[in-house]
Order: structure tokens, then C-alpha cells, then sequence
């Protein structure tokens, strides 16, 4: 007895057989119950899904010696004949080989004026029907339009929009949807029971998850699995044959990159390579994998959903979901998705494999920037604001963007899990030609001077180092910047350059801080005070006005928050500000 492909074998006769296109199903059967039947339809939709199957039960319907009828008999001749391709009135054309306009013509419009030899309608069923030419379409068109009673065209595409849209208006558009995983298994469970088949759970997941959405495909799969071994299949079979990594083969690699053991991955890329496994099909088994844990980290319940894993998979499934974060599977799958494409065009598909996975582990090393930036600012102490943004009406209105130019130990950040030593930074102290500067105009009073408990010098020291150990931001923002920084009795004062009208603003806006930090050193209440210093001599005043400039760009520069946000997170400092046009 001759072999049947299971494809062929279990392609369905009636419309009830058909699985997971219930809407287009159910539309086509009451249109044909209610004699409400179109001259042309149009099946598209992925591989596999039964666009032409549709069309031939279509076909079967409206022939049947009880037609036409939704529920065709399947025993007479018109019936029979449908199913096996034979039947004179129904004409399959591939549109593949009748893609010019003069086999358009011959095959289909010439003979549209013959009427049916036996059955009811004249029905062509024209497949991949957007390999048609233009001219092919042109031909065709009319003969859509205005077909004799008795002709009914039926076509199918997988690229509908190859389709012209003046035959698409023409017909009824049916629109069939890649099949659910939980079809397909469902489907292949049953065929494989009646065909005496025993094959494992895992193996028809793998099946149904290779097939992705086709039946045709799954059927295909599993006819091949049988021709290898038909008397009990496992996973370990499917994986043989298809080539298809399997899932206890994943969940190996994911944990190795869990652990961070590195040596493990290359011990597992050098199994996955012997086994010849190809490795762009790992990758995208990889970031399946990376999705299914995405979904059972959000919602826990679809652990034991079958197109997540099978029964035996669950247990390490849900203790793999606990040791990464949503974040860590949003890279990887990322990451994952890339190396599939970059082994695509590669000459050595090992070395990027075994890279992408080392990339991986160093991925999830990785600490959100926003983390480190809340970090910073929770710091502070006394529940401080968060620095003040600069103003944007502050920066004259067509001043140059200031670009910082960080030192090597802000540009080349150290791996994360080396330690970074800590970049000094000094205490600043009065420039020279701040303390030959006359007195400076006070913005606001002085409080009078009080016995200190402790001496001016070392209170200022300790002041500038708290300051410094709990805001290294604003220390080397605003508190750097200040030309004389003095305690005047129960007053902490800093002057400004006159230019420095932004500084001021953002001292204000921590005052109140740094004056508990004063009040805490010095053990009695202090004020914090901010100055204009006066303009500097003539002879200096180019000088002054370079050097002022030079130091509101730095102001500016550092008070971005990308900037601020590079130099907390990979430390060093800004050693030179200049302007770009």
C-alpha cells in the first residue's frame, strides 16, 4: 500500500476539520446557507493554515449533489472528486506557472464562456495567486468583475499585499491567522493516538513550537520524525531529526550564564557545536526561551500554560524565572536576537556564539543607571531636595553649546566587576586674585560675629568635607566654584564672581542643608551667605573675565544631568571645557 503524507492523509474535508480559523469558518458556512454566496474570494494568510484547503471544501460545497449545503455529503462524485484533484469543473492553477498574460487568458477567460460539464458552478481555484504579472491581473480583472452565474473564482496568497487592490475590492477578503501553539499540539496529539504513535509531551512541544503556526509544517515534522522512529518518540528524537535544540539543553545554558560561569558556557557552546546544532536556531531557541520567562515573571499563573513548558519542564523553569529580573530578559533577548543575525553573515559562527554568551553573563553585571542616580541622591543627608535643574532663560540666546572633555578615567569606565579607585578630589581654596579683590557687595546680612566654639579654619575644613562626602555633585558644581568661601562669625560666606549669578541661585536652593551641616559642626545655629564679588581691576579685567567664563561653562557643563550622571557612575573629573560652534 502506497505511503500517504500525513499532510495529505489528514488535510480536512469539511469544514469542521478545519482548526483555528473559526471566524473565516463560520462566515463562509452561513453565507452558504443563506445563498449569500460572492464570485471571488480571496484565502490569505501564513503557510500552512489551509487557505487552499478552505477553498477546495468551499468548492466541495457548493458542487455537492446536496448543495449547496455547509455540510457537503463527502460521498458523491463531485465530492470525491474535489478532494483528489480530478474534477473537470474545478480548475487548481499554480499561479507560479501561469504568471503571463496570454496562459491567464487561454487557461482562465477563454474558457469562461463553457458552462459547467456536471457540476453546479465552474470554480477556479487559482493558488499563489500575487505570482500573477501585471498584465496577468489586467487580463483578469473584468473576468473577477462580472463572471458568468455559474463561475466562481477562489485564490490564495501568503502575500496579500502583492495582491492589486482593484481585485482585492473585487472579492471577499478572508484573512486565516498563524495556528496557536495549543492547535497545533492538540492536532498532532490526536493524529499521533490515531496513527498508534506513543510520543512523550516534550516532543510535541517541540514539534508544535518548530512549526510556528503552520500545520502543515507540524505534520510535515512529525512525518519525518516517524520515517526515524515510529515506536515511542522522545524529545532527545525530535531534537535528532529536526535539529532543534532542546529544552533541558537551554535551561543548562541559561543557568551557566545565572551563575556567571563563563567556563561553563564555553563547555556548553563547545556541546552545543558538536552536536551540530545550528546555531542561528539556538539563538532564536535561546530568546524563546528568554520570552516564555518574561511572560511567567509577569504572570506566574501561565507557568503551566503547554506552550510555556511541558509538565516536566516547570520545576526548573519556575526556579530559573526567580534568578533573573525583567531587565536582565529584556537584554538578553536583545542580545540573543542580534547574534542570530550577526552568525547569519559570520565565517566562524562559533567564535560569535561563544562570545554572545559571555556578553550575556557581563550583561547581567549591569546596574540600572537610574538606580545609581536614586542611590546618589538618597544619600544626601537631612532629606535634602535634588539639585535644581540650571534655567534655561539663564543662557544667553545664541551662546555655544559647552562640551566637556572628561579624563580617561571617565571615558574608559572599568569592567563591573573590577573596583574603581577613588578619584581625589581637592578641598578648594581662594584664588589669588579673589583675595587681592576689593570687598565684596553682600546680598544679604551678616548675622554679628559670636565666640566660636571651635576655630574658623577647621570648622570651614569640616564643613567642606561633609559637604564634599555626602553631594560630590553639588560640591563640584557650586562649592568648588566659589572664589573665597570664609565663617564670619555665625555666617558661612561664599563669594562668586560676578558672572556666577547661576551658582548663587543653586546655593540658595541648598541652603538650608548646609546650614544643618554647619550648625551640626559648629554646635550653635549658622547662616549661610553668598556674595558678589566686586569687578576686578582694569589691568586684570580681560584676565578675570577668561578665567570667570572658563568657570561658568564648567557650571553649566556639570550641571547637565548626563554629565552628572557619567561622572557618579564611572567616576574621575572634568579636566577641560571648551566651546563647539
Amino acid at each position: 500500500m502506497p505511503h500517504f503524507a500525513l499532510a495529505r492523509k489528514w488535510r480536512p474535508q469539511r469544514f469542521e476539520d478545519v482548526i483555528g480559523q473559526r471566524g473565516v469558518i463560520d462566515t463562509l458556512k452561513h453565507a452558504i446557507a443563506s445563498d449569500r454566496i460572492a464570485q471571488s474570494f480571496i484565502f490569505a494568510g501564513p503557510r500552512g493554515v489551509g487557505k487552499t484547503t478552505t477553498a477546495r471544501i468551499v468548492a466541495r460545497a457548493l458542487n455537492c449533489v446536496n448543495g449547496p449545503t455547509p455540510e457537503p455529503c463527502g460521498e458523491c462524485d463531485a465530492c470525491r472528486e474535489i478532494a483528489e484533484g480530478r474534477d473537470v469543473d474545478v480548475l487548481e492553477i499554480d499561479g507560479a506557472t501561469y504568471t503571463g498574460v496570454d496562459a491567464v487568458r487561454e487557461v482562465i477567460v477563454e474558457p469562461l464562456a463553457i458552462a459547467p460539464m456536471r457540476d453546479r458552478f465552474k470554480i477556479f481555484i487559482i493558488d499563489e495567486v500575487h505570482r500573477l504579472s501585471k498584465n496577468a491581473f489586467d487580463a483578469l480583472l473584468k473576468s473577477i468583475e462580472e463572471p458568468p452565474p455559474y463561475v466562481k473564482f477562489m485564490m490564495a496568497t501568503t502575500e496579500l499585499h502583492h495582491v492589486p487592490v482593484t481585485i482585492q475590492s473585487r472579492s471577499q477578503v478572508f484573512e486565516l491567522r498563524a495556528l496557536p501553539f495549543a492547535a497545533i499540539r492538540a492536532q498532532l496529539a490526536a493524529i499521533t493516538t490515531a496513527e498508534g504513535v506513543a510520543i512523550d509531551d516534550g516532543a510535541l512541544a517541540l514539534v508544535a513550537r518548530a512549526a510556528e503556526g503552520s500545520m502543515r509544517d507540524a505534520l510535515s515534522s512529525l512525518d519525518q520524525i516517524l520515517a526515524f522512529t515510529s515506536d515511542a518518540v522522545t524529545a532527545a528524537d525530535v531534537s535528532t531529526v529536526l535539529g532543534l535544540i532542546g529544552r533541558d539543553l537551554q535551561f543548562d545554558i541559561a543557568e551557566a550564564v545565572a551563575r556567571e560561569d563563563a567556563a561553563g558556557a564555553f563547555a556548553l557552546a563547545a556541546t552545543v557545536v558538536e552536536t551540530g546544532f545550528d546555531l542561528r536556531i539556538v539563538c532564536r531557541e535561546l530568546a524563546r526561551l528568554m520570552r516564555d520567562l518574561m511572560i511567567v515573571r509577569i504572570d506566574p499563573t501561565r507557568l503551566a500554560d503547554p506552550e510555556i513548558a511541558a509538565e516536566d519542564e516547570r520545576d526548573r523553569l519556575k526556579v530559573l524565572v526567580e534568578q533573573y529580573s525583567r531587565e536582565d530578559l529584556m537584554r538578553a533577548f536583545d542580545l540573543l536576537s542580534r547574534a542570530e543575525y550577526e552568525i547569519r553573515n559570520s565565517s566562524q559562527p562559533r567564535h560569535h556564539f561563544e562570545m554572545a554568551l559571555i556578553k550575556w553573563i557581563h550583561l547581567r553585571q549591569l546596574t540600572p543607571l537610574t538606580d545609581l542616580i536614586a542611590a546618589m541622591e538618597g544619600g544626601a543627608a537631612g532629606g535634602a531636595a535634588p539639585l535644581a535643574p540650571r534655567p534655561r532663560s539663564s543662557a544667553p540666546a545664541a551662546s555655544p553649546r559647552p562640551v566637556a572633555r572628561p579624563t580617561p578615567a571617565a571615558t574608559r569606565p572599568s569592567s563591573p566587576s573590577e573596583p574603581r579607585p577613588a578619584t581625589p578630589r581637592p578641598t578648594p581654596a581662594a584664588s589669588p586674585a579673589a583675595s587681592s579683590a576689593p570687598a565684596a557687595r553682600s546680598t544679604a546680612p551678616v548675622p554679628a560675629p559670636v565666640e566660636s566654639p571651635k576655630a574658623a579654619g577647621d570648622l570651614k575644613t569640616a564643613l567642606l568635607t561633609s559637604i564634599r562626602e555626602q553631594s560630590r555633585t553639588f560640591y563640584g558644581m557650586v562649592v568648588a566654584q566659589a572664589q573665597k568661601i570664609e565663617i564670619e562669625g555665625n555666617a558661612v560666606v561664599f563669594t562668586f564672581a560676578p558672572v556666577h549669578k547661576t551658582l548663587r541661585t543653586q546655593l540658595g536652593h541648598k541652603r538650608a542643608w548646609v546650614e544643618q551641616l554647619a550648625q551640626a559642626l559648629a554646635g550653635r545655629k549658622m547662616t549661610v551667605v553668598d556674595r558678589e564679588a566686586a569687578p576686578a581691576p582694569a589691568a586684570e579685567a580681560d584676565a578675570a573675565a577668561a578665567e570667570a567664563h572658563q568657570a561658568d561653562l564648567r557650571a553649566r557643563v556639570q550641571a547637565e544631568p548626563a554629565v552628572q550622571a557619567v561622572l557618579d557612575v564611572f567616576g574621575g573629573q572634568i579636566e577641560d571645557v571648551e566651546e563647539i560652534d
